[in-house]
C-alpha cells in the first residue's frame, strides 16, 4: 500500500511564489522550459492580438478582440484574451496564444498560492512584478518567436484606483496612466482612445470607449476582429471596482456594439473628438 502523506517537499518552509516552487519540483511543467526546435517557430501557433486598457474614476476597464491568426489565416473566431488574475485584476493575452493561455493560468495559481501561505493579497505592485518575472522566464522562447505581452490592470486598494501596466518581451514592466493597449492593433486602438477618452467617464462610458477603440482598431488591422454580427461574436470586456471584477455580460457589450454600429453607418470613421 503506498504512503499516501505528502512529499516531504511540499511540507517544508520556503517561498510563497509557486513557480518558485514549480521550477525546483517539476521544471518540465513550466511553459517556459519546453523544448522548441531551432529556427523561428512564431508561424506555428495561434496568435492572439489586440487588447485595451482604460481607467475611469473608481476603476478600470480592459476588453479584447475575439481574433486569433496564423499568419495570413483566422485561426480561430471567438477566442478569449481578457481573464480575472483574482478578484481584483485581470489580464489580456498578447502573442502565442497556447503559451499565453499557460501563463495566465500559472499566474492566476501565483497569487492564489501566495494568499493561501500569507494569509493577505499581493498588493498590485506586487501582482505586477510577479507577472513581469514569468514573462522574463519565456525569454528563450520570444527569442524564437513565440513571445507573450501581456497587458495587466486591477484596482489597486491601498490607492483607490484602477492601474494599467504593461511588459516587453524581457519582463520589462511599465506603468500606464489613463489607457493603454497592446497587440498588432494597439497603434490604431491608442489613436482612437487619444480622441475618445476623458477623465471623468462612468463605468459604461468606458466600457463604450474601449469598445469603440476595438473597432478602430479592426478597421486598419486585419489581425483584429471587430464585431461579428452574423455569429453574434462581441469582445470580452471586464470592468474592476473596489467591489471586485466582472465580466461585462454579453448580451450589454453586444448593445453598445449595435449601437455603434449603426452610428457608424452614418459617420463610419466614428465620433469626433471635441475641439477645444
Amino acid at each position: 500500500m503506498s504512503d499516501p502523506r505528502l512529499p516531504a517537499a511540499y511540507l517544508m518552509p520556503g517561498s510563497s511564489s509557486f513557480s518558485d516552487f514549480l521550477a525546483v519540483q517539476a521544471p518540465d511543467l513550466l511553459p517556459s522550459r519546453r523544448a522548441v526546435p531551432a529556427g523561428n517557430a512564431g508561424d506555428l501557433a495561434p496568435h492572439g492580438t489586440t487588447i485595451v486598457a482604460a481607467t475611469f474614476p473608481g476603476g478600470v476597464v480592459m476588453a479584447g478582440d475575439r481574433r486569433a491568426t496564423m499568419g495570413n489565416i483566422i485561426a480561430q473566431r471567438d477566442i478569449e484574451k481578457v481573464f480575472p488574475a483574482d478578484e481584483f485584476s485581470v489580464v489580456g493575452i498578447a502573442g502565442t496564444a497556447g503559451l499565453a493561455v499557460e501563463m495566465v493560468r500559472l499566474f492566476q495559481t501565483e497569487l492564489e498560492h501566495y494568499e493561501k501561505i500569507e494569509g493577505m493579497t499581493l498588493s498590485m505592485d506586487g501582482k505586477a512584478n510577479r507577472l513581469a518575472a514569468l514573462i522574463r522566464a519565456n525569454l528563450g522562447m520570444a527569442m524564437q518567436g513565440l513571445a507573450v505581452v501581456p497587458l495587466f490592470a486591477g484596482f489597486d486598494l491601498n490607492h483607490d484606483q484602477g492601474r494599467i501596466f504593461s511588459y516587453d518581451v524581457t519582463g520589462g514592466r511599465y506603468e500606464e496612466t489613463a489607457f493603454h493597449s497592446v497587440g498588432s492593433g494597439s497603434l490604431f486602438a491608442r489613436g482612437s482612445l487619444k480622441k475618445l477618452y476623458r477623465e471623468d467617464l462612468s463605468a459604461m462610458e468606458c466600457v463604450t470607449a474601449v469598445v469603440q477603440a476595438l473597432y478602430d482598431a479592426a478597421d486598419d488591422d486585419s489581425a483584429t476582429g471587430g464585431p461579428d454580427l452574423t455569429r453574434r461574436i462581441f469582445p470580452v470586456v471586464h470592468v474592476i471596482t473596489a467591489d471586485g471584477g466582472r465580466r461585462v455580460p454579453d448580451a450589454e457589450v453586444a448593445e453598445i456594439a449595435d449601437r455603434m454600429l449603426a452610428a457608424r453607418m452614418q459617420r463610419p470613421d466614428g465620433p469626433a473628438a471635441a475641439l477645444i
